[in-house]
């Protein structure tokens, strides 16, 4: 088998799984215990929380841990706007629906919604940010990393304009966090999602990193844990899991970002070379390393990955984070595809345990897969579909 959906979800690592095991087994006391076990439990999630915090230069304090991308999105969303009734919030077209749909449901309830456009390469222009944030505005949500296409947005740039208007700034960070040097302070960043599981950590955790000052109203109501801002009984395994899943990611980042862009490099390189009528998608430059997004013209990229299955590749067409939809991708919607071009998309996302001779024999069955799909396609009258050698 050969994984190409990172993006989607990591393999957990060795070392993460063991870090985890005794808190499953022996030390499986409530942190809010004042025995032994509980104050074992305690110092555990203290030390995840540092691993954490580190990993983005933050301060432990400013660290709420969550129990993923979705509840740090909805958190900083609902948690900020909650303190402006009918205020301005401003996001992007391309955002994860972990940001889109509270922002429907915020709009629904009186809060009004502005979405920055982007261009075919799924950048924002930053000066359309200028032209519509206000004094009515609390706060501004533009993620880091695309999930679909990869591309950066420039993050000090609009932490920067946000601050001169004196709003909150928030990014959605899933995708880039472990992948790419992320440092809350030098971006001036004041709430950030971090993801557990994007970064080969466990699943159903998280992270919403609150600079010190920043006031945020609670969604979850309770027992008074995390800062009384997050109620319910912590997760203490994954917790551990994932602050351990933190410090591998930061010991090795450089490494394996060279790595990583090695791999999507000769990616890319074979698939335009080899696969005629084919697009790379998303900024050539400022883009996640590990993202690699193609459309094949004349394929259906369903059919794609169901072919690319069979062989033993796993590759996605975008977002994996939603259930039982076949809706269009709104992000290659909002960069001025064709319904053609997106149904034709395939998404290969590279992670540290693959290796070259992986990407050689997935360029080589990609190619033969789209020949295949071509020659049934309903338009192969359309396209000259002959092979590059």
């Amino acid at each position: 088998m050969i994984y190409l959906d990172n993006a989607a979800s990591t393999q957990i690592h060795g070392d993460v799984l063991n870090s985890m095991l005794p808190f499953l087994k022996e030390q499986y006391g409530n942190p809010s215990s004042i025995h032994r076990y509980g104050r074992l439990t305690r110092k555990a999630i203290h030390k995840a929380r540092k691993q954490i915090a580190s990993l983005i230069n933050a301060d432990p304090a400013e660290i709420l841990i969550t129990s993923g991308g979705t509840e740090s999105n909805n958190t900083a969303l609902v948690g900020i706007s909650s303190q402006f009734p009918s205020s301005q919030i401003i996001t992007s077209s391309i955002e994860h629906d972990a940001i889109l749909e509270p922002c429907k449901k915020l709009n629904s309830k009186g809060f009004h919604v502005d979405y920055l456009p982007v261009d075919k390469f799924g950048m924002i222009d930053t000066s359309d940010l200028e032209n519509i944030i206000s004094k009515k505005t609390s706060l501004v949500s533009v993620m880091f990393g695309n999930n679909e296409v990869g591309t950066i947005q420039p993050i000090a740039k609009i932490a920067k304009i946000c601050h001169e208007n004196g709003v909150l700034f928030h990014t959605d960070a899933v995708q880039a966090v472990g992948k790419l040097p992320v440092d809350v302070k030098e971006l001036d960043i004041d709430l950030l999602s971090i993801s557990a599981h994007k970064l080969h950590g466990p699943k159903g955790i998280g992270a919403l990193y609150i600079k010190d000052g920043v006031k945020i109203d609670p969604i979850i109501l309770g027992g008074g844990q995390e800062f009384r801002l997050r109620s319910g009984t912590e997760n203490v395994a994954s917790i551990v899991g994932f602050g351990q899943a933190c410090e591998i990611a930061q010991n090795n980042l450089i490494e394996n970002i060279s790595s990583i862009k090695k791999l999507q490099t000769l990616l890319v390189e074979k698939v335009l070379n080899k696969i005629p009528e084919t697009t790379f998608n998303g900024h050539s430059e400022s883009r996640l390393s590990n993202n690699a997004h193609f459309t094949f013209l004349g394929v259906n990229g369903e059919d794609l990955i169901i072919k690319l299955d069979e062989y033993g590749i796993a590759a996605s067409t975008g977002s994996a984070c939603s259930v039982n939809t076949q809706k269009a991708s709104h992000v290659l919607e909002s960069m001025g595809f064709s319904l053609e071009q997106i149904t034709g998309s395939l998404r290969l996302t590279v992670g540290i345990f693959n290796t070259e001779k992986e990407i050689n024999e997935t360029v080589n069955i990609l190619k033969k897969v789209v020949e295949e799909l071509r020659a049934v396609s309903p338009f192969k009258e359309k396209y000259s579909f002959g092979s590059k050698n």
